[in-house]
């Protein structure tokens, strides 16, 4: 009877040696799987950390340098010019506020339209129109962003289909501006807060509902007291995407904003048209630091432990 050598190897050509240590390894990862997702995760967030946090790194210490006026280059010369003429300055000032009203007006008008949509998908539609009206929510997010700021950029035109809809009873059309500009930006955001909204009302409960019902409560007081406090934190998650990508954004205020200055323009007129990136760094942070301060208010709420 021949008997086999619990040293061979396990494969042909491999060596005992090589095995064992695969062994080993193989034992290791599998009792340890705080061990395995640090391994998994490690690359995307080392080019997390490059990417991302580098980059922020650089604007900050970027927005301590200055401009030569006469031939434009950057000096490396620390100080806080450029910190304090942005803070200081009245037009940025101004040019804040805007944009920040718009950030809140955008997120106001997606989280109005959201919820009865998100509504709809998750307690009220059968599953295969719930199907399709996933689908469709998530149809513009195929679009380029270009085509859908320029189809706006039609729609807000003077001959333009708002226009045509709000002639006849005396309107006015929001045309290039402020307002065409909240429109665009609430129209691109919106799927990014219906999303979110319909995840938390999947999870609410049939039963509360129905128990709700059975003791007498009206359909406004069922969603004040039962399902809107269950879906704060995907409502939430929604006010993050749609407040902080208007906060950054420069393409659609420059497609349909007309003369509106936001934050964004600020940024990319001193970068492209001025050719001063020290105090265009200097103005972009002014959005992370209103994104920082939001992010620390809704953590104090305990909002984001439950999204």
């Amino acid at each position: 009877m021949t008997t086999v050598s619990s040293s061979a190897p396990d494969r042909v050509g491999e060596s005992p040696t090589r095995a064992s240590l695969a062994r080993r390894g193989s034992v290791f990862l599998y009792r340890h799987a705080k061990v395995r997702l640090a391994l998994l995760l490690s690359a995307p967030l080392f080019w997390l950390g490059l990417v991302y946090i580098a980059a922020l790194v650089a604007l900050l210490i970027t927005a301590f340098w200055t401009v030569d006026s006469f031939t434009g280059e950057i000096i490396v010369d620390w100080n806080i010019t450029n910190i304090t003429k942005v803070l200081g300055d009245a037009l940025y000032h101004a040019v804040t506020l805007r944009t920040v009203g718009a950030a809140a007006l955008v997120t106001l008008i997606d989280i109005a339209i959201a919820l009865p949509i998100a509504f709809l998908m998750a307690k009220v539609a059968s599953p295969g129109v719930q199907r399709a009206l996933v689908i469709a929510i998530l149809m513009p997010l195929w679009a380029s962003y270009l085509v859908k700021a320029y189809a706006w950029r039609s729609l807000l035109s003077q001959d333009g289909v708002i226009d045509w809809m709000l002639g006849p009873i005396g309107g006015e059309s929001p045309g290039y501006g402020f307002e065409g500009s909240v429109l665009t930006l609430a129209y691109l955001w919106l799927p990014f807060v219906i999303l979110p909204i319909f995840t938390a009302l999947e999870r609410v409960p049939d039963s509360l509902l129905d128990a709700s019902s059975d003791l007498g409560a009206k359909t406004g007081r069922t969603f004040r007291h039962i399902v809107f406090p269950l879906i704060v934190p995907g409502i939430i998650a929604g006010s993050i995407f749609s407040f902080s990508l208007t906060l950054g954004d420069y393409i659609a205020v420059r497609i349909v904003g007309g003369a509106t200055q936001m934050l964004g323009t600020l940024v990319y007129a001193n970068v492209g048209v001025a050719n001063n990136l020290p105090l265009a760094a200097a103005v972009s942070l002014i959005p992370l630091g209103i994104i920082f301060i939001y992010l620390g208010v809704v953590r104090r709420t305990g909002a984001l432990n439950n999204l």
